[in-house]
């Protein structure tokens, strides 16, 4: 509570450091936390520009690539929700905000549940809205349809920073784009929907699907299934997941989803006679039995289209020993039975006539989510499954304004071409997976600066067949620098492996100045694994 603050507007971000950030989410391991330790990386070696520093850029070059940590293992000293996790994470102390904010995010995107969570915790001084959109400020985002973001932010500075009587205070509490019927894609510029308000956020009334006795998902089943299922997902189940923190409408996002739920105990509905819409997180409830201390398991919603293409509206993951608590996880007793809650990702979606809803529940979502030290199986009492779908209710239909400068960033000049490659390998004869990232931005020079940047990123996860200990990722980032007569560059590594006990990571920074080499370290740390 700064004396000098007087409103917040915060984009894509979190209130819960632990559970929806890139590090872990309900105890699991996310890869994003070594693809992100690697982009910091990256981004921190990199050169002081002489135009700004002057001489001592190499002086200052020198001091921060000899400093620079790895935030990796810091990371990885904390995996429960520890107060280090609590320190940032605004949801332990909600009461304590005491002035208006505006929070945004995209469904596209890892951080989709703040809005929510916001309006849920800060009441009504916060303001929600979710639109279609990836990682990026709404007013240049994919997919579209984009928001005048930049008029949204004048019109809530201008209410109270300068007082002005604009009636922002009586915005609906939430504003949210309503996905409808998305086709799943290897590109999505534009996903069809339609905008709602609700005045007020409440709890959503929920929708509550079980098992039938047929094995189908119904909001009438009477009889329930009494079939036990025991699922032990291959452990590559997961490549179609795309990635936490996305910035392009592409393989980033994730795509179709059958190819995933080949290796996953699915659910569905018969097709639907009307339309349903729903907005909030649904929850899956369920009692299972593990044959191992550790296991993993994954919850996801698809939208089946009448073509059978399969489009994930939600998702959730937990680590089964953290079932009760994230601060104190308790490992799982082999063979007992334990009933399991699971919060999803929160969604905007309707699901229209002869599509099919489809829950889908899986031991492994790799390369999104890291496996446990045991390749454990799960048995399912299809009973006791229950997906409770939150209900849109009472919503208004909107517009919303289209941005009337779609894209503020400069032109740069482009000297070479930028591209991007995503691909998944199965070598047959040794079982292993591979998933590769490959981005290259391409050499492009600032107009207003003269500064050409380049940045590469190649990534690679691979896993073997019902070896868990088999799972390695590294992410490599090359960053060019140049001016005339001036270049330099930085190759930094960052990986990591495992064993029953332990996480091995490890990073390596070498720096050039034009073609002599400059600098370089290494660095390599093993971390025991704390119920994960």
């Amino acid at each position: 509570r700064p004396p000098a603050l007087k409103a917040v507007i915060s984009i894509a971000s979190t209130v819960d450091r632990y559970n929806d950030d890139i590090h872990y989410k309900n105890g699991t391991h996310l890869s994003a936390q070594l693809s992100w330790a690697a982009t910091m990386l990256a981004y921190q070696s990199r050169s002081p520009d002489p135009e700004l520093t002057g001489n001592r850029w190499k002086e200052m070059w020198q001091e921060r690539l000899e400093a620079e940590p790895f935030f990796m293992e810091e990371w990885l000293q904390h995996q429960r929700r520890d107060e280090f996790w609590q320190h940032g994470s605004i949801c332990e102390n909600f009461a304590d905000v005491e002035v208006p904010a505006l929070v945004i995010a995209g469904w596209a995107d890892g951080y989709r549940n703040t809005p929510i969570k916001a309006v849920e915790g800060l009441g009504e001084k916060s303001k929600a809205l979710i639109g279609p959109w990836v990682h990026k400020y709404p007013h240049f985002a994919w997919p579209k349809p984009r928001a005048d973001f930049l008029g949204e932010a004048i019109r809530w500075w201008n209410r109270w920073l300068r007082d002005e009587q604009n009636g922002v205070e009586s915005l609906p509490q939430v504003r949210a784009y309503i996905l409808d019927a998305v086709k799943p894609a290897p590109r999505r510029d534009f996903d069809p929907g339609f905008w709602i308000a609700k005045d007020k956020w409440t709890a959503p009334e929920p929708h509550v699907f079980a098992v039938g006795a047929d094995g189908r998902l119904s909001d009438k089943a009477a009889d329930r299934s009494s079939l036990e299922h025991v699922l032990r997902s291959p452990l590559a189940t997961g490549t179609s997941s795309g990635e936490y923190f996305t910035l392009k409408p592409d393989a980033e996002m994730a795509v179709d989803q059958r190819g995933d739920d080949a290796g996953s105990l699915v659910f569905e509905t018969a097709p639907l006679t009307v339309a349903l819409d729903y907005l909030g997180m649904p929850v899956v409830r369920l009692t299972v039995s593990a044959d191992a201390e550790l296991a993993n398991l994954c919850a996801r919603i698809v939208d089946v289209h009448p073509d059978g293409s399969a489009l994930r509206v939600s998702f959730g993951v937990l680590n089964l020993a953290h079932r009760k608590s994230n601060a104190h996880p308790e490992p799982m007793v082999p063979g007992e039975k334990t009933e399991i809650t699971l919060v999803l990702d929160a969604c905007g979606y309707r699901f229209e006539p002869g599509h099919r809803i489809r829950l889908s529940l899986s031991t492994a979502y790799w390369p999104i989510m890291l496996p446990p030290p045991t390749d454990a199986s799960l048995t399912i009492d299809a009973a006791t499954v229950e997906l409770a779908m939150p209900k849109l209710g009472a919503a208004e239909k909107i517009a919303m304004k289209e941005p009337e400068n779609p894209s503020p960033l400069p032109e740069y000049n482009e000297l070479a071409p930028g591209e991007t490659r995503r691909s998944v390998t199965r070598e047959l004869s040794a079982g292993r997976t591979d998933y590769r990232i490959y981005e290259d931005t391409g050499l492009h020079v600032h107009p207003d600066t003269g500064l050409g940047t380049r940045q590469l990123r190649e990534e690679i996860w691979s896993i073997t067949d019902n070896d868990p200990l088999s799972m390695t990722g590294q992410s490599t980032w090359t960053c060019d620098m140049v001016r005339p007569g001036w270049f330099v560059r930085t190759i930094s590594t960052a990986r990591m492996s495992c064993t029953q006990d332990a996480w091995v990571i490890g990073a390596d920074v070498i720096a050039y100045d034009g073609e002599e080499l400059f600098f370089e370290k290494r660095f390599e740390k093993v971390i025991p694994r704390d119920m994960m």
